[in-house]
């Protein structure tokens, strides 16, 4: 399914946290929403997932929004209830626990749990897990959706090196093996160059670069929106790492005392 934002903008009373972006993703691809804190890269994800009001148009490759299966995951995730890794996971698929549960739903909610490697919390209540455990089950839970177009909002920020690298790996793996549409919201630029097949960056509301990953992450841009002095080399398989070095207002400071 192919997404298509035309001039979208997204206002809170007199503040524009989106103004007018235009963008593609397109099915079998992550694409990597890159932005500095306060940029509207949230805003966006939400818009699109029907939460917050929006003007200018969001196309659902000619499908209503009501038609499409979207899976959304937000920066902030709060479970109240007192609920199983494996009840909140089965949500999912039921979006409420009902007394009977087909078969193939329960298969489902166990087979994302093994793709996730967290099967040994299935029994574990929410409350008791650490938040990168918590970030994990969430993402189970929307994977077990089976959604056609998936909005992760920074669904790293928790978790330890190790899980980064696995969980980025499995949302790229099945976003090429089931055709998704991906959007991903990500603050680790080494991560969004690694993972994602096309990048678009966010400042004060407005696009302003996207892109492949070589295309977008360069000095000049780090530099002008992130306000990094950074070098930026490739790997052996051609995609590109940065080093920041400094920030460029802290070294601005330091040379004027």
């Amino acid at each position: 399914m192919r997404l298509v934002l035309e001039a979208l903008t997204v206002t809170y009373g007199p503040h524009r946290a989106v103004h007018e972006v235009d963008l593609v993703a397109r099915p079998g691809e992550v694409t990597g929403l890159l932005g500095p804190n306060g940029s509207g890269k949230s805003s966006l994800v939400r818009s699109i997932a029907g939460l917050v009001a929006h003007s200018g148009r969001i196309e659902f490759g000619g499908v209503e929004r009501g038609a499409v299966r979207i899976g959304y995951m937000p920066q902030d995730h709060i479970v109240r209830a007192a609920l199983s890794v494996f009840e909140v996971v089965l949500l999912g698929r039921l979006k409420t626990l009902a007394l009977r549960v087909s078969p193939s739903d329960l298969a489902a909610a166990r087979a994302t749990l093994e793709t996730l490697e967290i099967q040994d919390l299935a029994e574990r209540q929410l409350g008791e897990l650490s938040g990168g455990q918590r970030q994990l089950v969430m993402l189970a839970q929307v994977l077990a959706s089976d959604p056609q177009l998936l909005l992760l909002d920074e669904p790293i920020s928790a978790l330890d090196l190790r899980h980064q690298l696995d969980v980025l790996g499995i949302v790229q793996r099945l976003t090429r093996e089931r055709g998704l549409t991906t959007i991903v919201v990500l603050h680790d630029l080494n991560a969004a160059a690694r993972h994602c097949d096309a990048l678009c960056v966010l400042e004060r509301a407005r696009k302003v670069a996207d892109g492949s990953p070589a295309e977008v992450i360069t000095t000049g841009l780090l530099a002008d929106v992130f306000g990094v002095e950074a070098l930026v080399d490739h790997a052996r398989d051609g995609k590109p790492f940065v080093i920041a070095l400094r920030s460029i207002a802290s070294a601005a400071r330091a040379s004027t005392r």
